[in-house]
Parts: C-alpha cells; structure tokens; sequence
C-alpha cells in the first residue's frame, strides 16, 4: 500500500477556537482560514488528521464518551467545506488526573508522539512527508519526535517557551492559511520565498 501524507492538526487553539474543556457541539467552529487551509492543502494530497490531548477525561471534568460529539461536529463543519478529516486521535490521560483509571503517565500524551505514530501505522502514513501544526510548544516536539516537520501557530497560547532538542518549529506562523502557504511552497519548491516572514520565534 502506498503510504500517504498528513496534516496533523492539534484540536483547540489550532482547528477549532480554544475553550478549555468544552465538549459541547454548539460551543465548536472551526478557526478563521481553517476551510481555506485545509482546502489548499487537500488539493496538494494531504489527509487531515486531529491530535489532541484530553486531560479534561482524567481530570472528571467530562466524561470520554463525550468526545465522540466534538469529533462528529468537526466532521460536519469540515464536510460542509468539502473536507474529510481522516482520524481523530485523542489522549484521555493526566499523570495527575483525579480519575483512577486515567490517572497514569502515558506515551499518548502530548509531547510525547504515541498518537501520531498511532495514525501513522492505522491510517498508512508517511511521516517523513508530514506535518504537525498546533498552537504550544509540546505540539511542535510531539510532531518531531514522530520524524513529521513541525509548525508552531503563534497565537499567544504557549507561554512557558522551554527549550529542548524537538521543540524548535520549523516555521512559526500567523494562523493556519499562513501556516498552508509555507508548506505548499516548502513542498514545491523546497523553500518559502517569501523571505519577510521570520522563522524565528
């Protein structure tokens, strides 16, 4: 089977706007420029895949089964633009939670990549030809460990900056259209010509 390329895109703050710990349909939309993204995307052969830590599950804030309505209603905004997502992949795991059965140190969780390399082997993908997006830092380092290129959405949400061998991006981006632009000029012509734009963060 021939392997295929990924988008991995975190969940909140990336995909859809960031309210901690909501599993309520009617609160979820997708980011500004998410349609347009991942529409130029598509047409490059990229699959869309969501990677998202869950600590609200160990932390009893809701109940794991309530995912599957947050998932279905990405599914329905992404379909009316024309978008399949190919995977949701979701940690549910806090070394810290207060519920026993999700209470553990996992290799899900981000920045740990046991979820992208999860998608990878379910969904037959090469992770050489991917890439991770997502608004911290921890995305950025899940999406290296795992061998993708990695592109750190600077919206204001990381805050802590720790340095480390994977957590350098390898661009920093606007949002998720600027974001797009990078790697479809990253892939055809193998660097971004627009020159304006820091890859420093």
């Amino acid at each position: 089977m021939q392997l295929r390329k990924a988008i991995f895109l975190d969940k909140d703050g990336t995909l859809i706007p960031d309210i901690p710990y909501n599993v309520d349909p009617d609160r979820i939309s997708l980011m500004p420029g998410a349609a347009t993204a991942l529409t130029r995307l598509r047409t490059q052969g990229y699959i869309f895949v969501v990677i998202s830590n869950q600590a609200g599950v160990a932390r009893g804030l809701f109940q794991e089964n309530a995912l599957q309505l947050v998932k279905n209603k990405m599914e329905v905004l992404l379909q009316l633009e024309g978008i399949e997502l190919a995977g949701f992949y979701y940690c549910p795991h806090h070394p810290e939670g207060s519920v026993a059965e999700y209470r553990l140190a996992c290799n899900c969780r981000k920045p740990s990549d046991g979820m992208i390399r999860k998608a990878a082997r379910e969904l037959s993908i090469d992770l050489e030809c991917s890439w991770m997006i997502g608004d911290i830092l921890n995305d950025v380092e899940a999406g290296k460990r795992a061998g993708c290129r990695s592109i750190l959405l600077n919206h204001g949400n990381e805050t802590e900056w720790l340095d480390g061998p994977f957590r350098k991006p390898d661009f920093v981006a606007s949002d998720l259209v600027q974001a797009s632009d990078f790697i479809i000029n990253t892939s055809i012509y193998g660097k971004y010509d627009n020159q304006d734009l820091s890859f420093a963060y």
